[in-house]
């Protein structure tokens, strides 16, 4: 955790997309999907999973552009670029690729 800024929306979207489905006590349906990271060609599903769950839990950002990167996915290793940016304003925020 930061120092200070924990409540920045683009915080909040970072630290959520770095949770893992049923690590929060009492909100179990929070985070990215764990059971998708064993599946092959899961990159479609991991990409729709992280914009329910921004669109669910963070509704002050708007995703700009998503996009996987699957040079690995044939031994089960994948990321996600995400950019976002606040609702309501026009340019994304500076370093906001998650």
């Amino acid at each position: 955790m930061k120092a200070s800024g924990n409540g920045a929306p683009e915080t909040c979207a970072g630290n959520l997309l770095r949770i893992v489905r049923g690590e929060v006590p009492y909100d179990r349906v929070r985070g990215r999907d764990g059971s998708l990271i064993d599946q092959p060609n899961a990159a479609d599903e991991a990409m729709a999973d992280a914009e329910w769950l921004l669109s669910k839990y963070e509704p002050r950002v708007e995703i700009t552009d998503i996009s996987a990167n699957t040079d690995g996915a044939a031994d089960g290793d994948f990321g996600l670029s995400v950019s976002i940016k606040g609702k309501g304003q026009s340019d994304k925020w500076p370093n906001s690729i998650l």
